[in-house]
């Protein structure tokens, strides 16, 4: 088992060769000093995840963790209920929420979620569905969260002796 001050292994970097037309290359510079990265190697590395996150999200089943941020009105009937009881039918995906009062009784709650991107969207759909949600939205990325507990660490049962 690895210990936390292990570093985790680094990915192979590959080089690879981009023509792209001048004006593009000055708009990617001005890009890279705005947003402060070190090269553009840097900031073509984001972009290219990026698009590659939306693609698995898009197209197919791939773990994935996120949030889905919900706007509503928590003084719409049953509400409330509906949402947590969303969230207990996809307690598999639900990793959190945080939830905060915002003004003239709208909520903003913050669910961490990771699992398959389609059923990601799907309980997306549902929670952003139900009567008093005012706006909702699904960020993912493919980075998802540790196991946090191995099954070989589990206590095994025993028959205790009377």
């Amino acid at each position: 088992m690895p210990k936390p001050t292990d570093k985790p292994p680094t990915d192979p970097i590959q080089r690879m060769s981009v023509t792209i037309p001048e004006s593009l290359l000055r708009s990617l510079d001005q890009m890279v000093a705005d947003r402060g990265f070190e090269n553009r190697s840097q900031a073509v590395a984001e972009l290219i995840h990026d698009r590659v996150t939306e693609h698995q999200q898009a197209t197919g089943n791939a773990i994935m963790a996120g949030s889905i941020t919900l706007f509503y009105d928590q003084t719409k009937n049953n509400l409330l209920t509906q949402l947590a009881e969303l969230q207990r039918q996809h307690v598999a995906e639900v990793i959190s929420s945080l939830h905060v009062q915002l003004e003239q009784n709208f909520m903003m709650e913050v669910i961490l979620v990771q699992g398959p991107a389609q059923k990601l969207k799907q309980i997306t759909h549902a929670l952003v569905a139900c009567k008093g949600v005012k706006a909702g939205k699904l960020t993912l990325t493919t980075t998802v969260l540790p196991p946090l507990h191995e099954k070989s660490l589990r206590p095994s049962k025993t028959k205790s002796s009377a």
